[in-house]
């Protein structure tokens, strides 16, 4: 994914998270019914919507042989992962076309398709198109945007989308911008799709997007390792009543408490991490330090470092809501209810004394 990420910036300051009121799931007869299990709910920017603090993300489970796989995956496991994270409470899944070349939301059309309870609201993105090869491009054009947006609903088996994004935005300066955002309002005047948002974009961009038509949300990386977004992106969010849904805050897996060296060094060519610089020397020792500084807090919560390191993002104000991955209902477990960790102060500071050291 070299030429669409962004690499990790400078800190900034962090505010305690303004809580609202816990919305109540209730256990039902059925298997497929969510647990009785408290899941904090928050507005996603001004828009209707009422996320719950982690949504499953479903990049991994596109399943290998595309550019940014994560490798091998078995759709049963994801259908289990997902399955269980909704039964936690989670409700909300973000994925994408380009995830697996639309298998990933394949997979999420037959893993809601029979699901008895209320359904999860769905987020995809457009603008990654793929040849007849798997050659993956941004294509931002009026009519590539309609015919992705008429693929998703198929492969989703839905009548609408409930948030639709600008997966990457065209080249700086580009009047794609422009012409690929008024194509999104425009689905959604039309009822394609109910609110309208976009994936990381820069201040910049978002201001020429919300001259057009309002942005709902925007989609970035942050975590302990990527805190680029924190200087201007996210206060610029908070002021203007942008939500923000954050990906990657285990970075990719990274800080989850499973990874180790020699895990690391077997990620197969198929994993697009095999040759991500932090999970490689000299960067991966630093990172494993850091999360055996998150176990220790975790163990006094009874949790996992990666539930640390996903309840860290969501301590900042802006942020609505963490994509939180899983490739099999066991891993879900460990992870979808990061939402109900608080952290202290001091734990917190903590954290942040530690990066420090280590930055320095």
């Amino acid at each position: 994914m070299a030429s669409f990420r962004l690499h990790p910036g400078t800190k900034g300051n962090i505010c305690e998270l303004q809580v609202r009121p816990f919305a109540s799931r209730t256990r039902g007869s059925e298997s497929n019914h969510p647990e009785d299990i408290e899941m904090q709910t928050k507005q996603l920017g001004k828009s209707a919507l009422e996320i719950t603090p982690v949504g499953f993300g479903a990049w991994a489970i596109g399943g290998s042989g595309w550019q940014f796989s994560w490798g091998a995956q078995a759709d049963q496991d994801s259908m289990g992962a997902i399955q269980r994270s909704l039964q936690l409470g989670v409700n909300w899944i973000d994925t994408a076309a380009v995830y697996g070349l639309g298998h990933s939301e394949e997979v999420i059309g037959r893993a809601i398709k029979n699901w008895s309870a209320p359904k999860p609201y769905i987020f995809s993105k457009c603008g990654l198109r793929w040849d007849a090869k798997g050659n993956i491009q941004k294509v931002l054009g009026p009519d590539s945007i309609r015919q992705e947006a008429e693929d998703s609903l198929r492969r989703l088996q839905l009548d609408i989308i409930d948030l639709y994004q600008i997966h990457w935005p065209p080249d700086p300066d580009s009047p794609q911008l422009e012409e690929a955002w008024s194509t999104l309002a425009d689905l959604q005047r039309e009822g394609k799709v109910r609110w309208i948002g976009v994936s990381n974009f820069n201040v910049s961009q978002l201001r020429r997007a919300r001259a057009i038509a309002p942005v709902t949300s925007l989609q970035s990386p942050y975590s302990l390792i990527n805190r680029s977004i924190e200087e201007d992106i996210l206060p610029y969010c908070l002021r203007e009543g942008i939500g923000v849904i954050v990906y990657s805050p285990m970075a990719s897996g990274l800080l989850s408490g499973a990874m180790t060296p020699e895990r690391a060094a077997k990620l197969s060519k198929d994993d697009w991490r095999h040759n991500d610089p932090e999970f490689r020397p000299p960067k991966l020792s630093r990172n494993l330090e850091l999360v055996e500084r998150l176990r220790e807090i975790a163990k006094r919560h009874g949790r996992s470092p990666g539930e640390v390191a996903i309840a860290w993002t969501l301590r900042n104000p802006a942020v609505t809501g963490a994509i939180v991955g899983a490739r099999n209902a066991r891993q879900a477990g460990g992870v979808m209810l990061a939402g109900n960790l608080r952290l202290s102060d001091k734990e917190v500071n903590e954290i942040e004394e530690f990066t420090e050291e280590n930055a320095a």
